[in-house]
């Protein structure tokens, strides 16, 4: 029987700050699974920049193929798992891009090569060979010397809105916990699954 509850947002940066102390490298690690027109499935791992109560952020290539797919069909699932915790959680939701100030104040805050390396990649695409892509990057390395880099306008951020989050954590007998919050107008309900 499943009973009303606030929202998981609270619970989930609960359990990523576990994540935070006892995995140090990359704990905002996510798979995402996208589809594309066909409904065939594809999946990456992306890194986690924000969340809060609107949905899950992260930031990439629009002409990508996940970008490609996610504008296409705008659904996906993420995936966290931290070994160290013996714990996952699940999202599934609805997409939608981030507005064009949000993936400009996160594109400033990036590492100067990770900004010339967003124009120099054409990300998903074909590559005749590794000399290309190097010699891209040193184009736009002298095209910005000494001054800001600008965001591409084909770099930015998607929301996963999600309507469904699973926690998930290890149990001996492989009888783990899951907990199901389902997404009803504006409140979360909350159930448990079988494992």
């Amino acid at each position: 029987m499943a009973t009303a509850w606030a929202e998981p947002f609270e619970r989930f940066g609960e359990v990523f700050e576990r994540a935070k102390r006892s995995q140090p490298k990359d704990p905002n690690a996510m798979s995402l699974a996208t589809v594309d027109g066909h409904g065939r499935p594809s999946v990456r791992v992306v890194l986690l920049k924000d969340f809060d109560e609107k949905g899950f952020v992260f930031y990439t290539n629009q002409t990508s193929r996940k970008g490609r797919e996610l504008i296409g069909q705008p659904v996906a699932a993420l995936m966290f798992h931290w070994p160290s915790l013996e714990e996952q959680v699940r999202v599934e939701g609805d997409i939608v891009q981030v507005d064009a100030a949000e993936s400009d104040a996160y594109f400033a805050s990036r590492a100067r090569v990770s900004q010339l390396g967003a124009w120099a990649s054409h990300q998903s695409e074909p590559m005749a060979s590794r000399g290309a892509l190097e010699a891209r990057m040193a184009a736009v390395t002298q095209r910005y010397e000494g001054q800001a880099v600008p965001r591409p306008p084909h770099w930015g951020g998607f929301r996963v809105r999600p309507v469904r989050i699973e926690f998930w954590k290890a149990h001996p007998d492989r009888l783990h916990w899951r907990d199901q919050y389902l997404k009803s107008g504006d409140e979360w309900l909350k159930g448990l699954l079988n494992p």
